[in-house]
């Protein structure tokens, strides 16, 4: 299966507009003529607005870093499907280890999250992972079923065309650290089987998983070699033009 790369920029709390303008500028300057794979940008919800006005008539793909469920309501805080695809947005990040350990979304919600993203037409970035206790403990893979089957379950198999896996080891992120491509491929493999026998092997093949967790241009090529490796979601790296525009011209 010959899936489209994708490389997915998270700017998380970090950016002003005037540094939110000038960065997305310099990202799409170097995305110019990149037609093989996908760029995309989830910055603030403070910036989006601008951000997408910045990339307007470019390739760049503009995601938000959560989403509510409903198309609007009484949710402080939230932001709904529909103010996301308004200003241009076509994707939302969702189950990001942040949102889970540090605000304690659980299963529930980010199934919810997902399942009202991909109803309005938004692809979910769904993301999952396991700690470095778990890892440790040798739980990866029961903890990662959990995670996998909780967030998409109700999602209908057709609806699976707009979702887009990331795979991020908590223990990886921002720390430095990140998984050996062997790791990573091991996970990456693990989860499509397991999307196989959700849905079934077609789906599962067209799926794209994507890798998160400290991502950086000396190492993206080699994570990117491997088979069931279809892009990077960055943290870091992304909030610097120079560093991200290696990650998305990676060979």
């Amino acid at each position: 299966m010959n899936r489209r790369p994708l490389l997915a920029g998270n700017w998380k709390m970090h950016t002003t507009v005037i540094d939110a303008c000038q960065l997305a500028a310099e990202i799409g300057k170097c995305s110019v003529g990149v037609t093989d794979r996908d760029v995309l940008l989830a910055p603030p919800y403070t910036v989006l607005s601008e951000v997408a006005h910045v990339l307007h008539g470019s390739n760049v793909l503009l995601a938000s870093q959560n989403v509510c469920w409903e198309e609007q309501g009484a949710f402080t805080g939230e932001i709904s499907p529909t103010m996301v695809t308004s200003v241009g947005g076509r994707a939302a990040i969702i189950g990001h280890s942040e949102r889970r350990q540090i605000f304690h979304e659980d299963a529930e919600i980010i199934n919810r999250r997902v399942q009202g993203a991909v109803k309005f037409g938004l692809i979910a970035i769904f993301c999952v992972g396991e700690t470095l206790e778990e890892r440790e403990g040798d739980r990866t893979f029961e903890v990662l079923e959990e995670q996998v089957k909780a967030g998409l379950a109700g999602v209908a198999p057709e609806s699976m065309k707009k979702v887009v896996v990331a795979y991020e080891p908590v223990w990886a992120i921002g720390t430095g650290k990140t998984a050996t491509k062997e790791q990573a491929q091991e996970v990456h493999a693990f989860i499509r089987k397991l999307l196989a026998e959700m849905f079934e092997k077609d789906i599962a093949d067209s799926v794209r998983i994507l890798y998160g967790g400290s991502v950086k241009p000396d190492n993206v090529d080699e994570l990117m070699a491997q088979p069931d490796i279809d892009g990077a979601l960055v943290g870091g790296a992304a909030l610097d033009a120079e560093s991200f525009c290696r990650i998305i011209n990676f060979s």
